[in-house]
């Protein structure tokens, strides 16, 4: 996962992915030049991973017999298998995490760009319930928005204050469905990055899901200060600075901007360890597949949260490793591969130069597929990509490539599942909200645009990795399946919704 962001140059809106710093690349879908801002990276070298051991690895691999039930899905039945690290393999925790990234931002806007501290050095605690992953911001209107399937507006707000069924549909009438609500849910690439990105955002991780209680809590102020709803609201384009100066990439090395030093002096605040069982898992994985790492963060980024997640040896579980991904780009365009070195992006590497054990930047799915089809020997090797942004990880992938995905959501375990009283989330008090109700949606309101998105382009669900670890690679997991019937039931794992 990385954080889903924009940043308003002039009068254009253009993408980030996590940690910010401004540097200018090619076109991407549609041929809009971007810019891009990403904590940059610093390698440890390579591991000690000859072309050799993995060919003869993957020369005779441990006979498998591959389930030709289509309802069903198995590790053991794919490949090449590839992990997102943030909020997949390298869990946070949540509540520490999100109150620094609203702490950081708040008093970014109230210092640099002169927004009230009375609204926004409110503590978050006092609205942890207005938290929630998903959530979609209509900017001029100053509302916040819940969607249901097909852009159906399920639960609105105005600023903090949750609207009413008569307000959403006096303001977006009476089939509660907005132009562009409609548009994001059949097009969420285009919303991404295109001229739609200017109207509608949605804050889609944990990395940006406090920007949702900033925007409510300055359409607050702006409303009390007037005395009246105003025609329209602009404040977006300053959080958006905000999110920009907080994971701008250089502060990372130089110790800037709040979150990233706050993160490197005491990581174990912030970020979990990985069990031994996620750890010997994935070594269990790449003794008969190749393991690759997916990440949009910058290496420097991705080698601290790894080391601190998964110990030093961390690059010993993969393969390759791919840093500064630019998903969802990454799996539609076609940048080459950069090589790196320390803390610098060197020239491009031709694809049949990619080696295994090293660390790369940027990239392409067509080139990845390139390099895992030569090493497997293989002519169609049969992937599977896991990550948490349902976007960036989830819907990309599935909708452009032929990339099998799972999803790993957290607000499974912590909304709690059926017949599975035994999952405990630490963090629930942040990601659970009564407010909004379920990210998954209920069997008398439907379900919600996300648990669409998750039936609809991931072949199953989980509430972490864990649960994955505990269990052998051919163990048989039902799919999700287009019956209306078992639609909203099978695919989540261990449990589906409680919700539902």
């Amino acid at each position: 996962m990385t954080l889903d962001m924009h940043v308003r140059l002039k009068t254009h809106v253009y993408p980030l992915t996590l940690a910010k710093v401004i540097s200018k690349y090619g076109n991407r879908s549609g041929g809009i030049k971007y810019f891009s801002a990403v904590a940059y990276s610093s390698s440890r070298g390579t591991t000690n991973i000859s072309r050799s051991s993995l060919q003869s690895r993957m020369a005779e691999p441990t006979p498998v017999k591959v389930s030709k039930d289509k309802s069903v899905f198995r590790l053991c039945d794919y490949d090449c298998i590839g992990f997102d690290l943030d909020n997949t393999i390298c869990r946070y925790k949540l509540a520490q995490m999100v109150k620094l990234e609203y702490e950081v931002l708040a008093e970014y806007l109230v210092t640099q760009k002169g927004y009230n501290a009375d609204y926004l050095m409110e503590p978050l605690e006092g609205t942890l319930d207005f938290l929630q992953k998903g959530l979609v911001l209509d900017f001029h209107r100053g509302n916040i928005l819940k969607l249901g399937s097909n852009g159906y507006i399920s639960k609105g707000s105005h600023g903090t204050s949750f609207l009413t069924d008569t307000e959403i549909e006096s303001i977006y009438g009476p089939d509660r469905k907005w132009d562009m609500s409609v548009a994001f849910c059949q097009d969420m690439l285009e919303a991404w990055n295109g001229p739609m990105s200017e109207r509608i955002r949605t804050v889609t991780d944990y990395f940006d899901i406090p920007a949702a209680v900033v925007f409510g809590r300055i359409v607050d102020y702006l409303d009390a200060r007037e005395g009246n709803k105003l025609e329209s609201y602009n404040v977006w384009p300053d959080i958006l600075d905000g999110l920009g100066y907080m994971f701008k990439r250089e502060n990372f090395s130089s110790n800037e901007g709040g979150y990233f030093p706050a993160l490197k002096k005491n990581p174990g605040m912030y970020i979990n360890k990985c069990s031994s069982n996620v750890i010997n898992w994935l070594k269990q994985i790449r003794d008969s597949k190749i393991v690759f790492l997916l990440t949009g963060s910058h290496v420097d980024f991705a080698s601290f949260t790894s080391t601190h997640a998964l110990g030093e040896n961390w690059r010993d579980l993969f393969d390759i490793v791919l840093c500064y991904a630019r998903k969802p780009g990454f799996f539609t365009g076609a940048r080459p591969f950069v090589k790196v070195d320390g803390l610098t992006e060197m020239d491009p590497v031709n694809v049949e130069d990619l080696e295994v054990g090293n660390i790369y930047s940027q990239g392409n799915w067509q080139d990845l597929y390139h390099f895992l089809s030569k090493k497997t020997g293989l002519q169609h090797p049969k992937c599977l990509y896991v990550g948490d942004n349902l976007i960036q990880d989830i819907y990309v992938p599935s909708s452009y490539t032929k990339c099998d995905t799972v999803a790993v959501i957290e607000e499974l375990g912590a909304e709690g599942m059926n017949s599975n009283d035994s999952y405990f989330h630490s963090d629930a008090s942040v990601i659970v909200s009564s407010g909004w109700g379920s990210y998954f949606g209920t069997k008398e309101t439907g379900n919600s645009f996300w648990s669409d998105v998750i039936k609809n382009h991931s072949k199953v669900c989980f509430p972490d990795l864990d649960v994955l670890a505990k269990l052998p690679l051919n163990f048989e997991f039902q799919m999700f399946s287009d019956s209306e019937e078992k639609s909203n039931y099978l695919g989540y794992y261990p449990g589906y919704p409680r919700s539902f």
